[in-house]
């Protein structure tokens, strides 16, 4: 292979390399708090907060794909490359050995995606191991003399893509991005709202789930049953569930059941109170309680909070 075509082979691997990086930080801009939470869950958290560490993580992998797309090939870039490739193939891989062997319920949005695509730990774990190593090695060949300079405006775009990507990622859970972000926006049909199991028989989609969903106008809600403004929401629930013409409330709650219990001795509910698994709702919401109105099984209308009381 002549050197020429090693250039190339190697420009055009860190190009697909440094895009799919910036795929992945996409998702991670549109709800750091989903990112956050997974940051929690993985025990990365021990030197810095969450919420900080999924800051300075964006920042990274955002500064490494788009230095790559820019075809920066030096060590500085392609070194901590590789250590972000290895960590995430250790988290899809732990993920994928418990999971196999039912140790770990399937999150939504395995990998390094995030919520907006639907994989199993397997399909994460093989899939990026599929698409990273490859890239990540084929953007060795031909890579420039240490003796060459990489233009000036190239690092500068870098970093000020790197602070721009944290200062949004920073306000972005109090921007109007919930239908962007999310698998739940109008003209969603609640068949397609899924969790899936280790098999296709072992998933389950909501439709399923709640039938009665499916058919007539309803309300639902995602929340916690404890959450500070789906309580102080509860009058205004009660009224719109018992208006009369208007559509059905449901408000779904992944609490455990004695929640729900107590839920319904201490407030007495107007409306249907079901409790659903996690992993079928988290990808519908950045941040609870948020609502959406269904027509025949079809959302037509999502809303940040909860609905509107009866003649708003």
């Amino acid at each position: 292979m002549s050197e020429r075509v090693k250039s190339t082979v190697g420009r055009l691997a860190a190009l697909l390399l440094g895009a799919i990086l910036l795929v992945a930080a996409w998702a991670k801009l549109l709800d750091p708090l989903a990112f956050a939470e997974q940051i929690a869950r993985e025990g990365l958290d021990f030197l810095v907060p969450a919420s900080g560490m999924a800051l300075l993580a964006i920042g990274l992998e955002v500064g490494l794909g788009l230095a790559l797309v820019l075809g920066i090939r030096r060590r500085w870039v392609l070194w901590p490359t590789g250590a972000l490739i290895v960590l995430f193939l250790f988290l899809t891989g732990r993920a994928y050995w418990l999971w196999s062997h039912g140790l770990l319920e399937a999150e939504a949005g395995c990998g390094c995606f995030g919520n907006l695509v639907d994989r199993t730990p397997a399909e994460a774990f093989w899939q990026d191991l599929a698409m990273l190593v490859p890239l990540y090695l084929a953007s060795f060949l031909g890579r420039p003399d240490a003796a060459s300079r990489t233009p000036a405006w190239r690092r500068v775009t870098v970093a000020v893509a790197v602070v721009a990507a944290m200062l949004f990622a920073w306000r972005s859970p109090s921007l109007p991005l919930d239908d962007l972000a999310t698998r739940l926006a109008p003209g969603v049909e609640i068949a397609a709202i899924c969790a899936g199991g280790q098999t296709d028989a072992e998933s389950i989609c909501l439709d399923v789930l709640l039938p009665a969903l499916a058919v007539g106008e309803h309300w639902v809600v995602l929340t916690e049953l404890a959450n500070e403004r789906f309580v102080a929401g509860l009058d205004d629930l009660n009224a719109l569930a018992t208006a009369g013409a208007g559509p059905d409330v449901w408000v779904l709650s992944a609490d455990p059941p004695e929640e729900h219990q107590a839920f319904f001795w201490r407030a007495g509910p107007a409306f249907e109170v079901r409790e659903v698994p996690l992993p079928l709702i988290r990808p519908l919401y950045r941040s609870t309680p948020r609502s959406f109105r269904l027509r025949d099984g079809k959302v037509v209308e999502t809303v940040t909070g909860l609905p509107a009381p009866p003649g708003e």
